[in-house]
């Protein structure tokens, strides 16, 4: 734990925390201080090299065959050297956990019922955070495809519309991850609304990143909600909330 600012912080030794051996002297180490899930917490490293800004085009999933047990969610290249990107989401899930629990009176029999005979499409490339929504909304009732990145998605919806479906009426809604490789939520939103085929459906951005630049970026691509991770209740009263308006 650490005080900063007036306020008390965990820090998480990021070495360790990925199954390396942990930090032995702290003299001259650094940590990087986060905000995820609406929460604030602090990451002890060794060294910082550099910050470098990078294009959601320039992030790419991981190599095929890294396996599951693995802390990468993405690669990058700078200065043509290949930078792995940690899945903090899978750190956060593993170190500090949170309940998946949804509370009694979130859903109740009528809703679930109706549930059952939806879809909800989610798009997230981290495999915690697919597993985190995934038993979130099957609790509601509902059947998830999930799929791991903006680029994925779209091209799975415009398969859709090209054998004459119509996404809207095949999904409920789609709940889609903001900070993603190869194509971001922003991107596939933006993307979904300048389509007159994919136009109508409903999208509810899910980011662990909050704050007023999400939310104007929100109301700029033209998506329906913005949700802070991880809150079960909150992402269940959504769809629950879809459901009703669908009738």
């Amino acid at each position: 734990m650490a005080n900063i600012r007036g306020g008390t912080i965990p820090i998480m030794d990021l070495a360790m925390a990925t199954g390396s051996a942990g930090m032995i002297s702290l003299v001259n180490s650094f940590v990087i201080i986060t905000e995820y899930n609406t929460k604030v917490q602090g990451f002890l490293v060794h060294s910082v090299e550099r910050i470098v800004n990078m294009n959601w085009e320039e992030i790419h999933p991981p190599p095929k065959g890294t396996g599951r047990d693995h802390y990468l969610t993405a690669v990058t290249r700078v200065d043509n050297q290949l930078v792995e990107i940690i899945d903090v989401e899978k750190i956060l899930a593993e170190v500090a956990p949170v309940s998946e629990e949804i509370s009694i009176g979130v859903i109740d029999a009528e809703v679930h019922h109706k549930a059952v005979s939806l879809r909800v499409l989610t798009v997230d490339d981290s495999s915690v955070a697919r597993k985190q929504v995934s038993r979130c909304l099957e609790t509601v009732g509902v059947e998830v495809v999930a799929l791991n990145d903006g680029r994925q998605a779209l091209d799975y919806l415009l398969k859709m519309v090209a054998e004459g479906k119509k996404p809207e009426e095949e999904f409920l809604m789609m709940i889609s991850d903001i900070e993603m490789p190869e194509m971001d939520g922003y991107t596939l939103t933006a993307a979904i609304r300048n389509d007159p085929r994919l136009q109508k459906m409903h999208i509810t951005l899910h980011t662990s990143l909050s704050g007023v630049f999400n939310q104007a970026m929100v109301k700029k691509v033209g998506a329906d909600d913005f949700l802070a991770k991880f809150r079960p209740d909150d992402l269940a009263a959504r769809v629950v909330a879809r459901i009703k308006a669908a009738e």
